[in-house]
């Protein structure tokens, strides 16, 4: 790091979203534009490029950058079952955006402006074994049950608008609290694992795709419910 001349900064993790927003208000970036990636994830060179261009040209109303993601599982990118493309905005002016305060599936909030969507990717590589990932997958489980349980009863802290003809992160939010969350528990993962892996064509992503639209698609959403159900019920005896 130190070839790199890069700060390091540690503290007690709570969730991503507290953590980016601590680092916006703490450490104050002072460059113009802020890219947020995690420790899995790299940009392609051709993004980059086409990042370049954007800037010689972008105007004051421009205050963020949309790009897909492309997420590769057991080093096979995860090409269908409505997982690609996927949205994210991970690129904006300093000042303009913080991340909603949500312990789990947490976005981006501009505070004004306008977007662009880059016509290329940054790509996601989990190269951790599949224990690892069903560990973290079941810290994700706790973290999203919570957060459903918590935003049931305090609707208002959704900021991410939640519209079927809006962004990519507006319209999966949408869906997931106007359609998925409507169907009853645990046989809604069934029916999002099948509408993945059959309907949208997952089955295309060979054994890996098999191992990762089961596990989650179904699984995880599964254990989500199974969580859900559990924390209501300790609840309800108190």
């Amino acid at each position: 790091m130190e070839k790199y001349t890069a700060n390091i900064h540690q503290r007690k993790f709570v969730n991503q979203s507290e953590q980016f927003n601590w680092a916006l208000d703490n450490l104050r970036p002072q460059n113009d534009w802020i890219l947020r990636l995690d420790s899995d994830e790299i940009m392609l060179p051709e993004t980059w490029e086409e990042i370049k261009e954007q800037f010689d040209k972008v105007t004051t109303e421009i205050t963020g950058f949309y790009m897909k993601r492309r997420v590769y599982f057991m080093e096979r990118w995860i090409k269908h079952g409505g997982y690609y493309p996927a949205w994210f905005l991970r690129l904006w002016r300093r000042g303009a955006g913080r991340y909603e305060e949500r312990a789990m599936d947490e976005h981006v909030v501009l505070s004004s402006g306008l977007t662009i969507n880059l016509k290329n990717d940054f790509e996601e590589h989990d190269k951790k074994d599949l224990s690892i990932w069903i560990e973290k997958h079941n810290k994700y489980a706790t973290r999203e049950a919570q957060a459903y349980i918590r935003e049931s009863h305090r609707p208002e802290e959704h900021k991410i608008k939640e519209n079927r003809s809006g962004t990519d992160p507006e319209k999966r939010r949408w869906y997931k609290n106007h359609l998925y969350y409507k169907f009853p528990p645990f046989w809604r993962a069934l029916l999002y694992w099948q509408y993945r892996y059959f309907i949208r064509l997952g089955f295309l992503d060979r054994v890996p795709g098999l191992v990762f639209h089961f596990l989650q698609g179904f699984w995880y959403r599964f254990l989500v419910d199974s969580k859900i159900y559990e924390m209501k019920k300790k609840a309800s005896k108190k």
